[in-house]
């Protein structure tokens, strides 16, 4: 399958909506203490929160009109939504007031001390593969933890390695990747066999848990890959504007197979915990029922233009919808800031059907 959407278009993966999750929670300008819980956040558009911002080789980015347009004075963060994305909203549950700053903009600032509190290292269009977004310039995911690593390097310099070990087992550590892969997948018209594809996610994955874990990360807030066939920018090249079945058809794989894999790990990485969100039921669920979340869009791109709105991203020239909290996404592949909150919710206080074995709050507690 091939797509006409430039590089932003191409870029993120799907809507943020259960993404999100991931966790997050930013970190107050005091340094971090020894019983101060963290969040360092991994992963791709649905957390980025202004980390591409900082990358001007790469063209996937959302410093621009129109996104931003209900944060604070309607300013462009670099987020690709309309407002907060679900990191965000997580972060307010968890007693924060937004998602932690990008790793670039603090390493940029100087702000070493606030990076032992909390981090956000997502960047729009990375995948589980270095593969996936090279030619984007984007920060992939093992450049991610390459900025972890260093991070802890610090902490311990600064604290030592008792108390930066005890910091990094109470941090939460939040990843929302996996849809670009996937997108990939299909846009090169791959003739891996699906089966073998999807396990080289899962062995890409262990492979970034276990280096995490080796960092001293114990706490993972997992978000898997939602229906991403139901995003506008897959849904135009449907006839009938429904769902591509088949790209939705690895996202349920990815969710058992990553299932399964957090399950084993849990088995062999002692003292390792985790929360997995269910986005594929999560992104299911509202679609299937909008009428119960006061969505009276599900298919449509708020910001965009061309067929649903999803042709082209969201730009200062798209169409702008005036109804945002009626909209399921905001552009062709991101959810809207009404959207993203219904999500972080969920994954906080969700039940069985949605994240397991334990959900965020609960994680969060340990």
């Amino acid at each position: 399958m091939t797509t006409n959407l430039n590089l932003m278009e191409k870029t993120s993966a799907i809507f943020l909506f259960l993404f999100v999750g991931t966790f997050v929670t930013i970190f107050q300008v005091s340094d971090a203490t020894e019983t101060s819980n963290a969040i360092f956040i991994f992963g791709d558009s649905t957390a980025d929160v202004g980390t591409n911002s900082f990358l001007p080789m790469t063209k996937i980015r959302a410093d621009f009109p129109h996104n931003g347009i209900d944060f604070l004075n309607s300013r462009a963060t670099g987020r690709f939504s309309n407002g907060f994305n679900s990191a965000d909203f997580l972060s307010k549950l968890m007693g924060r007031q937004r998602s932690p700053q990008p790793y670039l903009f603090l390493l940029k600032a100087g702000l070493t001390n606030r990076m032992f509190s909390g981090v956000n290292f997502a960047s729009g269009a990375s995948g589980l593969l270095d593969v996936t977004g090279k030619e984007l310039n984007i920060v992939s995911m093992s450049d991610q933890i390459k900025q972890f690593e260093t991070v802890c390097s610090n902490l311990t310099l600064l604290k030592g390695q008792d108390v930066a070990k005890n910091i990094l087992a109470k941090s939460m550590i939040a990843i929302s990747v996996g849809s670009n892969d996937i997108f990939g997948y299909f846009e090169n018209r791959s003739t891996v066999d699906p089966l073998v594809f999807i396990g080289s996610l899962m062995s890409a994955y262990e492979c970034h848990i276990n280096a995490l874990y080796k960092l001293g990360a114990r706490k993972f807030g997992i978000i898997s890959v939602p229906p991403i066939g139901c995003c506008p920018s897959q849904r135009i090249y449907n006839s009938t504007g429904g769902c591509l079945e088949i790209e939705n058809t690895f996202a349920r794989a990815f969710h058992s197979s990553l299932d399964a894999l957090l399950k084993k790990l849990t088995s062999k990485l002692s003292g390792l915990k985790y929360s997995l969100g269910n986005s594929y039921e999560m992104t299911i669920n509202v679609i299937n029922h909008p009428q119960l979340f006061n969505f009276k869009s599900v298919d449509t791109a708020c910001c965009g233009e061309g067929l649903l709105n999803a042709e082209k991203t969201c730009t200062p020239q798209a169409k702008l919808c005036s109804d945002r909290d009626t909209y399921l996404f905001w552009d062709l592949y991101h959810p809207t800031q009404y959207a993203s909150e219904l999500a972080a919710t969920t994954l906080y206080n969700g039940g069985p059907q949605f994240v397991t074995p334990i959900n965020f709050a609960q994680l969060a507690a340990y």
